[in-house]
């Protein structure tokens, strides 16, 4: 069971931006909470066998895919978690054998060490039903069943002595077979505690092992699944255990890897990643990757050269006096410089911050420089080449907030 369990815009971006840059040391930008409940997909290095397994052994396994939660990197692909033996019974000729494990340790690429604590579950909708049928269930293998060369299933309470284990398991044991697991054996780790990570490298796309965990992704989630008929608790934005077992069974149903987290293929099949390509902001603005917000800042920087070219306005500001520029050319000079300036700070924050929430505000910010723009167009006069290109800036400006058109 899931156990829980313009300039003026410019000036006041500035020191926001300034504080979150140097608050960011390069390749760990921020932590992330992985929450209680969280699965990670791992494989076996070695085999696990009930007849040689012994209480107190470890052994390791490397985790599967890289894990992004909220599209940055926080335990890359290899990374190491160790089990370690909690029980172990070999098979005799009226039982099977049985292990128990538990997950202590993750160790990361460059020998950093984190300790965690998880648990054995399965991604089977079979067995997970199983394991949560009971609040607390102890997670074991049990010999001779599942296409692991185990089942997985629950064996009574975490609070029963583990003498109590086999009586619960009943007959899961008929097959008198021993556990083998080999070697490459995919297994799902749930984390029993949070997990603290810091975040890797830069942000990157969304992918099928992007974890959400902004609580206005899970909010979305909630809602999505609650229309579903898959979720009827509250909408709290807490991936809470009712919010996690009612993504496990739309996973099973829609053919997705079980695990009850909220990742981005689930997030997709929900309807809530967004625009394909950004994620979506706090208050409902869709975040431009860092390639799209960079495109956009160049095409503003080309805009206003474009237009300073027009005005016969020298790069060291020097006006040429047989060009009358009145008061609105100057006007909108002034609006398309700040918003370039503003798209150049929307960028860094973008690349940098990998807050998604403050990301979906800078946009809508940004949208409100672009507003000042077009009312300083009404008052100006501008070639028929600079309003195609500010037109085509728009409708990318469209993606940040859908009122903007």
């Amino acid at each position: 069971m899931i156990s829980r369990r313009t300039s003026s815009v410019a000036r006041g971006v500035g020191p926001l931006l300034l504080a979150v840059l140097s608050a960011t040391a390069a390749g760990a930008q921020g932590r992330t909470v992985l929450p209680e409940g969280s699965v990670i997909i791992v494989r076996t290095t070695t085999p696990l066998e009930s007849n040689t397994a012994r209480v107190g052994q470890t052994f390791e396994t490397t985790v599967a895919e890289t894990v992004n939660a909220d599209e940055y990197t926080v335990i890359p692909a290899g990374s190491r978690i160790r089990g370690v033996v909690t029980f172990a019974q070999p098979a005799d000729r009226q039982r099977s054998g049985v292990i128990e494990v538990s997950f202590d340790r993750l160790t990361l690429p460059g020998g950093a060490v984190q300790t965690l604590t998880g648990k054995l579950t399965s991604t089977d909708a079979a067995e997970r039903r199983q394991i949560e049928s009971n609040p607390d269930t102890r997670v074991v293998l049990v010999g001779g069943r599942g296409g692991v060369g185990a089942a997985i299933a629950g064996a009574g309470s975490e609070n029963s002595p583990t003498s109590g284990i086999l009586a619960a398991l009943g007959s899961l044991l008929s097959q008198a077979r021993d556990v083998r697991v080999p070697a490459g054996t995919p297994l799902a780790v749930q984390l029993e505690q949070p997990l603290v990570l810091s975040r890797r490298g830069t942000r990157q796309s969304p992918g099928g092992f992007t974890l959400y965990t902004a609580a206005d992704r899970i909010s979305a989630a909630q809602q999505a699944l609650a229309r579903q008929n898959y979720y009827r608790g509250p909408v709290s934005g807490q991936l809470d255990d009712a919010t996690q077992r009612a993504l496990f069974e739309f996973q099973v149903d829609r053919g997705i890897t079980a695990t009850g987290n909220l990742d981005w293929r689930t997030a997709q099949a929900l309807g809530i990643t967004g625009n394909a390509s950004g994620g979506t902001g706090a208050m409902g603005g869709a975040v431009l990757t860092a390639d799209e917000a960079s495109q956009l800042r160049r095409a503003a920087q080309a805009l206003t050269g474009r237009y300073r070219q027009e005005m016969a306005l020298s790069t060291t500001g020097r006006l040429d006096s047989r060009r009358g520029n009145d008061e609105g050319s100057m006007e909108l000079w002034f609006a398309l410089s700040a918003f370039a300036d503003n798209a150049s700070l929307y960028e860094q924050l973008v690349r940098a911050s990998g807050n998604e929430a403050g990301s979906g505000a800078a946009g809508k910010a940004l949208v409100g420089a672009a507003r000042r723009v077009d009312a300083a167009f009404q008052g100006a006069r501008a070639s028929q080449s600079v309003q195609s290109a500010w037109l085509s800036m728009r409708a990318q400006l469209a993606e940040l907030d859908p009122a903007y058109r």
